[in-house]
């Protein structure tokens, strides 16, 4: 069993990046007081500045090791688990990259994914970001995983390839507005299902610039099933995957092995 910690965060225009970071570390702690400690904790995407708060982007661009890693990877010792920190502005040269970070239970950057599939739809990040270009996939003992950015869900090549790389559990980071709240149910459902995979996702909650974001951070199975799902508020959502399901829908429907077309 794998178990995983969605921590949903809200995210407002009138706090600062420093209350969210006091808020997700107070959750930090708790979680640590636990008697089970997780080994999975996933936070969503651009939770430090907020994801539209685009005049923001460059000020509070870090390195990949900066004030995000820094804040998280002792957590990440203490309480012995893999941490999924959201994704962070990050800075090279004079571009910016919308990159997620996986911090090790030693507290070690153990990879990092620069979203690839960059948002313009009545948002800039297209804008101020530079594109990715390259999938991130880690085995683990937990099985294999890859990791992915919000606007990726609606290309199923991503997570085809994905899947063609051996992964069996998608981890998806959001800050998915609940305008559009039926497309992300639909996706994070097709995704699963589609590979015979977990996925597992960390959208934001809250308002920013007037747009609702919307929650329903989620688990689902490799039969399409949602396992469990958050509200639209801030919320901490536990589970464990049957990591042996995974092997057992492939064996008793073996779809991915028909594929005609690659």
């Amino acid at each position: 069993m794998l178990n995983i910690k969605i921590l949903q965060l809200a995210v407002y225009d009138n706090e600062s990046r420093e209350d969210r970071f006091q808020r997700v570390e107070r959750y930090l702690e708790g979680i640590g007081r636990e008697d089970h400690s997780p080994l999975v904790v996933i936070l969503p995407e651009i939770w430090g500045t907020g994801f539209l708060n685009y005049e923001r982007y460059r000020q509070e661009s870090e390195m990949l090791q900066g004030e995000t890693y820094s804040r998280l990877a002792p957590w990440a010792e203490k309480i012995g688990c893999y941490i999924i920190g959201g994704s962070i502005i990050e800075r090279e040269g004079e571009n910016l990259y919308n990159t997620a970070i996986l911090i090790g239970p030693n507290g070690n950057l153990s990879g990092s994914y620069r979203k690839i599939h960059l948002f313009g739809y009545q948002a800039e990040e297209n804008v101020y970001m530079t594109a990715g270009s390259e999938l991130y996939t880690l085995k683990t003992k937990y099985g294999n995983w890859g990791i992915s950015i919000c606007y990726d869900l609606r290309f199923p090549e991503l997570y085809r390839q994905m899947s063609d790389c051996g992964v069996d559990i998608f981890f998806v980071l959001a800050a998915w507005p609940k305008a559009r709240l039926d497309h992300w149910i639909l996706f994070n459902r097709a995704r699963a299902l589609e590979n015979l995979s977990y996925l597992a996702s960390c959208n934001c909650a809250g308002e920013l610039k007037g747009q609702v974001l919307g929650g329903n951070s989620m688990v689902v199975n490799p039969w399409g099933d949602v396992v469990c799902f958050a509200g639209e508020d801030e919320e901490l959502l536990s589970t464990s995957l049957d990591l042996g399901l995974i092997n057992s829908v492939r064996s008793n429907f073996p779809a991915l092995q028909d594929r005609k077309i690659r």
